[in-house]
């Protein structure tokens, strides 16, 4: 007969206390931890061995990794933040990520998770829909919504503390998002409770305005530092609200103020790519090489056309670019 989990869990606790009385004079046994054991025993669930929020790790991560985003890293910070050290939230978490290709919009959303959930990215309460894998086709927006409602549901019924990262957000189809609305305005549908639910849209819809912005400083002699919120927000909103080529076209999301901040990421210049470069070859396990670096940045292609200021596809290739430059 096949031994169940509960046998061989039992067997493990018996042997363990006959080894550890076996050897207790000897000091240097290590004692089996006995809850990571059981909890790494019955895999991934939903309490706080596998979710635990780490403030100081965050706030760590946003300094040290994300670079050139000083608006969206206090701001992301600060919300996050305030939510998982809330026990009792009205309403979900929902944050709209915008600006240019390789400024960092995956890469805090991976930074957000690593520090809520012992497996980080990868734990299954980590939830991830891509415009052009789960909405490809504008024929099919009935079928999307339909489907798109039972995974928030579903998810969120496996654990209340649940992240969904909606990439790609600009190719997915108007109306499709809007079929998430009761979850975001009332909290409890169904017997499901959203409130502790982080939603996190990524989306490049916005990003030449933003872009334009960050230039505008620069030619006017500002330091990048001085770019505030406040400057993005009057223009953010209104561009995603109307155009045609936006998920949230004339969406419901918008005008029930359910999105909780529009964060702008800033196109990124020559020394945050040399930053991102040194990152990638830290993360390779090689030894960071400033000269290397410096040829990696320097072979991206930069705008404005004369000033060559900042990187048009930030640090997207640059960790693949290190190679070429050993």
């Amino acid at each position: 007969m096949k031994p169940s989990k509960q046998h061989v869990l039992l067997l493990w606790i018996l042997l363990s206390s006959t080894v550890i009385n076996a050897v207790e004079p000897f000091s240097s046994f290590k004692i089996p931890n006995f809850t990571e054991t059981w909890n790494s025993f019955w895999g991934e669930s939903c309490n706080s061995y596998w979710i635990s929020f780490n403030q100081t790790g965050l706030k760590a991560d946003l300094e040290n990794k994300l670079f050139g985003q000083h608006i969206a890293s206090d701001i992301i910070f600060k919300s996050v933040s305030g939510f998982m050290n809330d026990d009792n939230p009205k309403k979900p978490l929902v944050l709209s990520l915008h600006g240019p290709t390789g400024t960092g919009k995956n890469f805090v959303s991976q930074l957000i998770a690593d520090n809520i959930y012992k497996k980080g990215y990868h734990s299954k309460f980590v939830h991830v829909f891509s415009a052009t894998l789960h909405f490809p086709h504008r024929s099919e927006i009935v079928t999307y919504k339909s489907q798109l409602q039972e995974w928030i549901k579903n998810g969120v019924t496996n654990c209340e503390r649940s992240v969904f990262i909606f990439d790609e957000m600009n190719q997915i189809p108007p109306g499709v998002i809007d079929s998430i609305k009761p979850y975001l305005d009332y909290g409890k549908v169904e017997g499901v409770f959203f409130q502790k639910s982080i939603i996190i849209f990524l989306s490049n819809t916005g990003a030449d305005q933003i872009a334009k912005t960050a230039v505008d400083f620069w030619k006017n002699g500002k330091d990048r530092e001085e770019m505030m919120l406040k400057d993005f927000e009057s223009f953010i909103s209104p561009i995603v609200f109307n155009s045609d080529q936006s998920s949230f076209s004339k969406s419901t999301l918008i005008d029930s103020c359910l999105l909780d901040v529009f964060i702008p990421f800033l196109p990124l210049e020559y020394k945050h790519v040399v930053q991102c470069a040194m990152a990638a070859m830290r993360d390779k396990g090689r030894q960071p090489d400033e000269n290397v670096a410096d040829r990696a940045a320097r072979s991206l292609v930069y705008y404005p056309k004369l000033e060559k200021v900042f990187a048009v596809s930030g640090c997207k290739t640059v960790a693949n670019r290190v190679h070429l430059y050993r």
